[in-house]
């Protein structure tokens, strides 16, 4: 891959936003970074607006794209909303689920993320037959984001139980392997490969018996992958727990050695002191996903404190209400706002960590998130004269991204030094809206 040249017209480098910045690019990596560089180099391609590291989405279900605007008709809770996720994911084929992905991670590559940690549990066909290829819907996935540029990793979800050891129920059979040993049997087939990694996940305590928590953990452990887990989302679950095992969600995962620096608890929301104390002494990350939080009515998280007692934190999109890394970011730091009555919980500088660095040290891909030399070529650029963006000075530009602007302000997606999105456009999906709605219509017929 020959050397390029991209020319930004002003750069986040991780401590201020930086006017006229050059990055040689080279077999996908940032070769050199130089600052001074008032005029565009002659050949480099030119990015105006405000260039930060790619985005990474660091919790995603994609086919959960298919319900927005229709779960949120009318009233319900969490397990009513379920329901209807039920019924879309038994609709789902592997030829769906890769056209509705690969139109999903479009839209996410629009909105300036350049990797996906796809939360994958919907393994076999219907009543639960194996595919004739084990993980055919898993492929699907990978293969979508290969075609709208974004990086993968596929967390494989292990999902064995409708509630603390009790037999999946019928909607459920698809997402069962029976057992942890054959879950993680079929997840040793998948492998790494360029733009792709894959992981591990647990999808709760309550669809994975606790006897068998330390069979996912452990393979995540040998190949050194990322371990993501559905942690204290909803105070049923809680309560299910301690009376099924006398102790909170989190004990009991640290009971079984899931705990630790590579894996990431999804939520986090209703903890106790003791549980906070433990996520942050084990370095266990925390992924918030404040627009499914609040769509699903399900509280408000002590990222705060998390933080505080030692757990990174990163951002996801989950149920994508939205799909908008931006608005996740600032969701948390304005439901601090409302829940505390204070303002300034996170600077501009650490919401736009969460949403890049550590979101890809998440999704394990720690040499992503920054841009500086020999890091991956991921970044992505916000226009400064929209509507939304127009104005403030251009050393303020961290604080109007992060508190102004959207994914429609996103102009310019470069992944591993191939430009993705251009002038606001998809490359290889052009029309995405359409991708989108052929997608989801052929779900509904």
């Amino acid at each position: 891959m020959p050397l390029t040249t991209y020319w930004l017209e002003h750069a986040w480098l991780g401590t201020h936003a930086e006017p006229g910045v050059a990055l040689d690019v080279k077999d996908g990596r940032i070769a050199a970074v130089r600052t001074g560089v008032d005029t565009p180099p002659p050949g480099a391609v030119v990015l105006r607006g405000f260039t930060i590291p790619g985005l990474a989405n660091a919790h995603s279900h994609a086919f959960h794209r298919a319900l927005r605007g229709t779960v949120q008709v009318g009233s319900g809770t969490f397990w009513t909303w379920r329901e209807v996720m039920y019924g879309v994911a038994q609709r789902l084929t592997p030829d769906g689920y890769f056209a509705l992905a690969r139109a999903v991670y479009a839209e996410m590559a629009l909105a300036g993320i350049t990797a996906v940690g796809e939360f994958h549990y919907l393994h076999h066909a219907p009543g639960g037959t194996p595919y004739d290829d084990p993980n055919a819907m898993g492929e699907a996935l990978i293969a979508a984001a290969r075609e709208a540029g974004i990086r993968i990793t596929l967390l494989d979800t292990a999902y064995l139980s409708s509630g603390f050891g009790a037999a999946p129920e019928q909607h459920q059979l698809r997402f069962s392997d029976g057992t942890a040993e054959k879950w993680a049997e079929r997840v040793g087939a998948l492998k790494d490969r360029d733009g792709v990694r894959v992981g591990a996940a647990i999808h709760s305590v309550r669809a994975v018996p606790a006897d068998q928590l330390s069979t996912v953990a452990r393979w995540a452990e040998e190949r050194q992958a990322p371990l993501h887990v559905h942690l204290s989302e909803q105070t049923a679950e809680n309560e299910a727990c301690q009376a099924a095992h006398g102790v909170t969600p989190t004990r009991l995962l640290a009971d079984h050695g899931v705990l630790g620096p590579r894996t990431t608890g999804v939520h986090n929301t209703h903890m106790t002191d003791a549980d906070i104390a433990l996520v942050g002494s084990t370095s266990t990350g925390t992924c918030m996903c404040p627009t499914t939080e609040r769509d699903l009515a399900d509280g408000i998280g002590p990222a705060v404190a998390l933080q505080k007692a030692g757990s990174p934190l990163s951002l996801g999109s989950d149920s994508h209400a939205v799909i908008d890394l931006l608005e996740e970011a600032r969701a948390m730091e304005l439901n601090e706002r409302l829940r505390t009555h204070v303002r300034g919980h996170w600077t501009a500088a650490a919401l736009l960590r969460a949403a890049s660095a550590d979101g890809h040290a998440a999704l394990g891909w720690a040499d992503a998130g920054a841009l500086e030399t020999g890091a991956l070529a991921d970044f992505t650029t916000i226009a400064l004269d929209s509507v939304r963006t127009a104005g403030p000075v251009p050393r303020l530009a961290p604080e109007t991204a992060v508190f102004a602007a959207s994914a429609a302000d996103v102009r310019h997606v470069v992944v591993g030094g191939r430009t993705v999105v251009r002038d606001g456009a998809h490359v290889s999906v052009p029309d995405t809206a359409t991708a989108l709605t052929d997608a989801i219509s052929a779900l509904r017929s």
